[in-house]
């Protein structure tokens, strides 16, 4: 038999051998396990390294949808447009769509120093010749008269031509007569002193079809009003004058008949004729002597209350006055004349002008609810015995029929 030491001695083995048994199971389920996770974040971090690595493709600007490449090319002047077009196949097929040439703005008055000095004008005038049978909407804006001539003489469709500080010419007139006499709706010419009375009387006796006309007013005349109302053309609906001075005494302006204006009028009722004044005052005396049929009316100077008494006297059509700056002298009489006898005022604007503010309440209560534009600066408005500024605006909502604030002078804050 085993001793009694043996015996324990025996146990101990026992219990100690259950216990390493145990520890080298949970150590081997450690290692395991950290084994596992170690090789998931290797996962992990390969994948955000073939994430940040991954190279991003351009896109293929060849393959962008042509009306996408259209509406951007609308955007780029004529030479940029040109630089375009040698990008690739699609975009050069873009570039001679006939839709990316109807409505299409020339300006070239650049400095010596820009790009255009380099570029040879021939490069210029044959990408306009090449595409100018589709021009249909023309803004030409540019001392470069040879490429305008190249339009005049190649397009076959032009239906609004606006030309601004251009020096265009009788001549050239008449070759773009030749060519659009049946299309042409739309004339605007402003800033074009080589354009005589006789030139534009030659667009209007040709182009029958001409409903909107805008000029200076060098070249309006009799002769010019009763060609538009011949009735071979159809009835204008636009007419813009810009009546201008730069220095004063050195334009002499000459007087339009009232027998003109009627038979205008006659032919054409309800034409809008609108009228910008740049003068100075004493620069007035051919105008508003007798009856015009001046409908929108700006003075964008000052102008005397002699001039604003005789508009209310002259001008039973008139819907809008834009009246800029005027004297220190109230405009009482002269609004109040204006709100019996023009019937169709819906829009008045004053800005460096003086009314008391019992006039004022008065001119808007003879308007009344027509007045659909009402802009005065509150500066103009002069206070009375019987209004103040703050009693005016409930006087003037209460007539308008309508919450009506005057215009507030913006201040810089500091």
């Amino acid at each position: 038999m085993r001793s009694a030491a043996g015996s324990r001695q025996f146990s101990i083995n026992i219990v100690l051998s259950s216990f390493m048994m145990k520890r080298g199971r949970k150590t081997n389920e450690a290692n395991s396990s950290s084994s596992e996770d170690t090789t998931e974040k290797e996962s992990k971090r390969h994948k955000v390294v073939e994430k940040k690595t991954t190279v991003v493709q351009s896109p293929d600007w060849a393959n962008l949808l042509q009306d996408i490449i259209l509406q951007v090319f609308q955007y780029l002047p004529l030479l940029d447009r040109a630089h375009a077009s040698q990008v690739c196949r699609s975009w050069n097929q873009v570039f001679h769509m006939p839709d990316l040439w109807r409505c299409f703005e020339f300006e070239l008055n650049q400095p010596a120093t820009s790009n255009l000095r380099t570029t040879h004008p021939e490069l210029i005038k044959q990408i306009i010749k090449r595409h100018s049978n589709h021009l249909q909407y023309v803004s030409f804006k540019s001392h470069f008269i040879s490429a305008l001539t190249v339009v005049f003489v190649n397009s076959k469709s032009l239906s609004s031509l606006k030309i601004d500080d251009t020096p265009v010419d009788d001549p050239s007139l008449k070759v773009l007569v030749a060519n659009n006499s049946d299309t042409l709706k739309l004339l605007k010419m402003s800033s074009c002193p080589h354009v005589s009375p006789a030139g534009i009387l030659c667009v209007a006796d040709q182009c029958h079809g001409l409903r909107e006309l805008a000029l200076n007013y060098h070249l309006l005349s009799d002769e010019l009003l009763l060609a538009l109302s011949s009735e071979k053309h159809v009835r204008l609906e636009h007419l813009r004058i810009d009546v201008v001075s730069e220095n004063p005494g050195q334009t002499q302006f000459h007087t339009i008949q009232k027998s003109s204006w009627d038979a205008f009028i006659k032919h054409s009722p309800k034409v809008n004729l609108v009228m910008y004044f740049f003068l100075y005052e004493e620069e007035f005396d051919p105008f508003f002597r007798y009856e015009i049929p001046v409908t929108h009316l700006y003075f964008g100077r000052s102008v005397s209350k002699d001039v604003l008494g005789r508009v209310g006297m002259t001008c039973p059509r008139l819907v809008e006055l834009v009246v800029c700056a005027n004297g220190l002298r109230p405009l009482d009489e002269e609004l109040i004349c204006i709100a019996e006898r023009c019937k169709y005022l819906s829009a008045v604007g004053l800005g460096e002008c003086e009314v008391s503010c019992s006039a004022f309440v008065e001119f808007v209560k003879m308007c009344g609810g027509r007045l659909s534009q009402l802009s005065i600066m509150e500066e103009v408005l002069i206070p009375d015995q019987k209004y103040s500024l703050e009693q005016i605006h409930w006087e003037v909502s209460k007539h308008l029929g309508r919450v009506w604030f005057p215009d507030m002078m913006p201040t810089c804050t500091t």
